[in-house]
């Protein structure tokens, strides 16, 4: 289960548009310089066809799924926290519980996973931990 957390705004060609915010729930990830576990999230970004308002009531929604690690084109983001500039080649993206059912075009889906992953690096906090620096 994957649980609607927040949305955002966005703009593309001169049009607005919402993506909502997805969590995966808690998972615990050992520290690779500690030793010591720490909590965090998947996170992932999915887009919508609703309007601002229908979005703000999704908030709290669970839907069956999960969210998986996939590769993608390299691209550059920065780290707010510390505006150290670190390369990444993969991103999170939910995936249907069913997806049997979805059998989307890989390049699509690679193209409008770097658009969004472009998007989102210049106007999303990110936290620093081992899992996520390249």
């Amino acid at each position: 289960m994957v649980t609607i957390i927040n949305y955002k705004k966005r703009q593309k060609d001169n049009q607005d548009f919402f993506i909502l915010e997805i969590s995966g729930g808690i998972e615990m990830i050992q520290s690779k310089t500690t030793g010591k576990f720490y909590a965090t999230a998947k996170k992932a970004y999915i887009t919508s066809t609703f309007d601002e308002q229908t979005c703000q009531a999704l908030i709290g929604t669970q839907i069956q799924g999960k969210i998986e690690k996939v590769e993608c084109e390299p691209y550059s983001y920065t780290i707010k926290d510390t505006e150290e500039i670190i390369l990444l080649s993969h991103s999170y993206e939910y995936v249907p519980e069913n997806n049997s059912a979805i059998s989307p075009n890989q390049s699509t889906t690679q193209n409008h996973s770097s658009y969004v992953q472009r998007e989102l690096a210049e106007n999303h906090s990110f936290q620093t931990n081992e899992e996520l620096v390249v």
